[in-house]
């Protein structure tokens, strides 16, 4: 049995905040402690409470006066497109071709996507994000390098082998069998080895024929508790090239409906132009529309509308993500800096507190995932982040006038980026690469 004793502030959603002074939609305790045991926390509260828990010989780390939450989640991220961010394009089509789809040819090579494997975890776990939902490239030898990667640190990571059978270059390209045969043998290979789960990743509609779809759907019939994910309303071009490719569809939303992929558990990148039908479909079957701020604003796909989705009479699912490397950053915080940003501009308010519900039990909520991650619940997987939000020189000024916890996190939101990540935390073993001891 290992046992360790981590003190600090303890900063823990229990529901979605109603309002900027929401104080009890969340835990906080000014001096409190986890006693993680076996990578899972064993207990949670206040330090004086907790200590007498632990062990005579439990080692203890004293993290005052940082923050700790839980570890933060990422949505949607593209493994392979790491060497991509920050490329100069003027829209989504225009991008994927020129490099992304370039890039991702490149990953057929083991050894290449090996390399990238290891940056992309040295590079979330960096930035304080324990879990991250993930397309690897239409090559098995990705997926495998990506879980392999996942299983060695301990992370729990959801990821998959993207399925694509037209409009790509022929190094991208798989067939409806071979996509079929190829995601089975990653779900038999990898999903539920360590803490890897394995999702059903049709790209998007534009890059996958009715037959591919259809053998999409019998993965989803055959797996029904698997992750779906893919991409939905992105772009207006993208919309009208898709609907032409599927012209007994109703809108875009319905090719998925149509085989059977709009359900619980189902992540829909992006989601931005929705009409009123298609986002009571969304609503009524369960499935997620994962906001990418950073990526819709660098690509000048839309202004997503967060605030009024939500307030439906039919609410939709929302998750957010950075969308790497449509995004243009790595951090959670970037993330929902950018997501505040385009509230502003639909002349809406996302307080701080739903910032940071979001990045951590909202979207283990969007995910069903919130049994295990997302919150520092006694029982719960022992992945913590440990935040300073002092971290650089201007931090360190305006936090001598920060008065209140929503100010503080509003200042991380801001400010904060991987130098504000003191530990990362992955089933209690500390992980953040260049940490300072």
């Amino acid at each position: 049995m290992t046992e360790t004793l981590i003190r600090g502030r303890l900063l823990s959603f229990r529901r979605a905040p109603g309002h900027a002074g929401d104080r009890e939609s969340y835990l906080y305790e000014e001096d409190g402690a986890l006693l993680v045991r076996d990578g899972k926390i064993a207990a949670v509260g206040p330090y004086a409470e907790v200590k007498p828990k632990a062990g005579a010989d439990t080692a203890e780390i004293d993290h005052r006066p940082h923050l700790i939450l839980p570890g933060l989640i990422d949505c949607h991220v593209h493994f392979p497109q790491m060497q991509v961010i920050a490329s100069y394009a003027a829209n989504l089509l225009e991008w994927l071709n020129t490099y992304t789809f370039p890039e991702e040819c490149r990953f057929v090579e083991t050894a290449h996507a090996e390399r990238i494997a290891t940056q992309f975890f040295d590079e979330f776990l960096r930035q304080g994000t324990t879990t991250a939902v993930a397309y690897c490239s239409v090559h098995k030898a990705s997926a495998d390098a990506f879980f392999a990667e996942s299983l060695r640190r301990g992370t729990l990571m959801i990821g998959g082998k993207v399925m694509m059978d037209r409009n790509a270059p022929q190094g991208l390209l798989d067939t409806p069998q071979l996509g079929y045969d190829e995601t089975r043998a990653v779900i038999e290979q990898w999903h539920g080895k360590g803490r890897n789960h394995v999702a059903i990743t049709p790209r998007f509609a534009i890059t996958s024929t009715p037959e591919q779809m259809a053998m999409t759907q019998t993965l989803a019939e055959e797996f029904p508790d698997l992750h779906i994910q893919t991409h939905l309303s992105e772009n207006h071009d993208e919309i009208r090239y898709t609907c032409e490719l599927y012209p007994d569809a109703t809108d875009y939303t319905d090719i998925y409906a149509r085989y059977g992929l709009l359900r619980k558990k189902a992540l829909f990148g992006h989601a931005i132009h929705l009409s009123d039908r298609e986002a009571d479909a969304m609503a009524e079957s369960g499935a997620v529309a994962v906001h990418c701020p950073t990526s819709n604003l660098f690509l000048g796909s839309g202004l997503f509308p967060l605030k009024a989705i939500q307030r439906r009479e039919k609410p939709v699912t929302v998750a957010v993500a950075t969308d790497i490397g449509g995004g243009s950053s790595y951090s959670m915080f970037k993330t929902m800096d950018e997501a505040y940003k385009i509230q502003q501009m639909l002349g809406e308010r996302l307080n701080p507190l739903e910032s940071f519900y979001h990045m951590t039990l909202g979207n283990a909520v969007a995910l069903d995932l919130a049994d295990r991650i997302g919150t520092l619940d006694e029982g719960t997987d022992a992945d913590i982040v440990v935040l300073n939000a002092a971290a650089t020189p201007a931090m360190r000024l305006r936090m001598e006038t920060v008065t209140s916890l929503s100010e503080e996190l509003f200042l991380l939101q801001t400010l904060g980026d991987d130098r504000s990540v003191v530990e990362t935390y992955v089933a209690g073993k500390a992980s953040k690469p260049g940490a300072e001891a």
